[in-house]
């Protein structure tokens, strides 16, 4: 027994029910990942699906407002429809949620979709220095949980113009630089820990967390032993790309040959990222009501939605 309905990527593709694609492959190309081929076939046959779903879930919550504001003859703003999406570094999870949010603002009642990552609330590099975790960035110690979720508890109270910190994959640390949400009416918060709960921080307990608020959670999911070649490549296509910035936290990398930048990706793979997985972020899965699961060529597979 299994709480969950298991879909073939062809029975999944069924339901899109004739919702028309709204995206070119231009813009396709702009929202896939640093080591990602998003076809339009992936779109059409995966994500279009999926936003019809979501579509009809924000719309039933939309409706329920409407009839509690009524209820209470009041004319306050309707909180946001929040989803949820976790899963692994090098998973894809971000093309997931930018890929979402370009479909999702297609939709007339719900044409203000922003996204948010977790990584804005990482302590600061100086922060991390100081408590000698730097080497467990992306671990739940790492992470500001209670601004985090003072953020979205703000966004569910439909507060408006609230002010994210931004996080530079460059720099490797927090920037001045703000992102301001203002009472959107669906929010995509993307990260690591999206479905952990107070269980999963025991160092710093908390009666609440980013999954009590999320009305909608997916897990983009893969074989450990896959995403560890995905994190192999992209930190390849790094190092020839984004290391080589100026002001880049990783410019030593570049300086590497191939085969040592293979062995450096290994070696943070197995040091941190894939303990990481095994124990924090892989025993969230079967939190999510959807699971996409993906096979090597970074294709959605499998589909399971909670029943």
């Amino acid at each position: 027994m299994t709480p969950y309905l298991s879909f073939t990527r062809q029975q999944w593709a069924e339901l899109r029910n004739s919702v028309p694609m709204t995206l070119s492959e231009e813009d396709l190309r702009e929202l896939q990942g640093v080591n990602e081929s998003l076809t339009m076939e992936e779109a059409v046959e995966i994500y279009l699906p999926l936003a019809r779903l979501l579509n009809l879930y924000v719309a039933a919550r939309q409706s329920r407002n409407t009839v509690l504001n009524n209820f209470l003859g009041n004319q306050e703003s309707a909180p946001p429809f929040i989803i949820g999406i976790a899963g692994s570094v090098a998973v894809g999870k971000s093309t997931t949620a930018r890929l979402l949010q370009a479909l999702l603002s297609r939709w007339d009642n719900h044409q203000k979709v922003e996204l948010v990552t977790t990584d804005g609330f990482l302590y600061p590099k100086r922060v991390l220095d100081e408590r000698g975790i730097m080497h467990r960035k992306g671990f739940p110690e790492s992470y500001d949980i209670k601004r985090l979720v003072q953020f979205v508890s703000d966004v569910k109270a439909a507060k408006p113009n609230l002010e994210v910190p931004v996080y530079s994959h460059i720099t490797y640390d927090i920037t001045d630089e703000v992102k301001v949400v203002d009472r959107p009416d669906v929010l995509i918060i993307e990260g690591l820990n999206v479905l952990q709960s107070g269980m999963d921080y025991p160092h710093d307990p908390h009666r609440v967390f980013v999954s009590d608020f999320l009305d909608f959670s997916l897990y983009v999911d893969a074989n450990s032993e896959v995403i560890e070649q995905w994190y192999i490549e992209r930190f390849l296509k790094f190092r020839s790309g984004a290391f080589t910035k100026p002001g880049s936290y990783f410019s030593h990398y570049t300086q590497l040959s191939k085969q040592q930048a293979v062995d450096k990706a290994k070696e943070i793979w197995h040091s941190i990222n894939g303990i990481n997985l095994r124990n924090n972020i892989l025993p969230t899965r079967e939190r999510a009501q959807l699971i996409l699961k993906k096979g090597l060529n970074h294709k959605v597979e499998e589909v399971l939605l909670r029943k």
